[in-house]
């Protein structure tokens, strides 16, 4: 598969300019989403090719959202990376339960994140 559109779900402004900045530079269409909600409602309008979902947000969080996403026979296809201060392992596991892909930890380490995107 091969990514060209990233949907970008963060609540934080600047961590949603800095991986929009981040994927744009990379050639990367980028979407964003402020809360849970707002990414179910650009998933299923848009189809991104990626989701990278923050876990705490206001109303739907990101564990919310992408367990929704995964439900959806409509979306359910799309990789979601969770991408979030939440670093213990249970963390880690509940996210991935929710049918996530992968699980990175902020700060992000962007080569690395780049390296996933492109394995996708």
């Amino acid at each position: 598969m091969s990514v060209k559109k990233v949907l970008v779900v963060d609540d934080s402004p600047t961590e949603r300019y800095m991986l929009s900045d981040l994927l744009t530079r990379q050639g990367y269409e980028v979407l964003t989403a402020d809360d849970g909600e707002k990414a179910i409602a650009a998933a299923k309008l848009e189809l991104p090719d990626l989701i990278l979902m923050d876990v705490v947000m206001p109303g739907i969080n990101g564990y919310q959202a992408t367990r929704q996403l995964m439900r959806d026979a409509a979306t359910r296809h799309i990789p979601v990376i969770m991408c979030t201060r939440k670093n213990q392992e249970t963390d880690k596991i509940w996210g991935l339960r929710q049918g996530a892909s992968d699980y990175l930890v902020k700060p992000l380490d962007q080569s690395a994140l780049l390296t996933r995107i492109a394995a996708l």
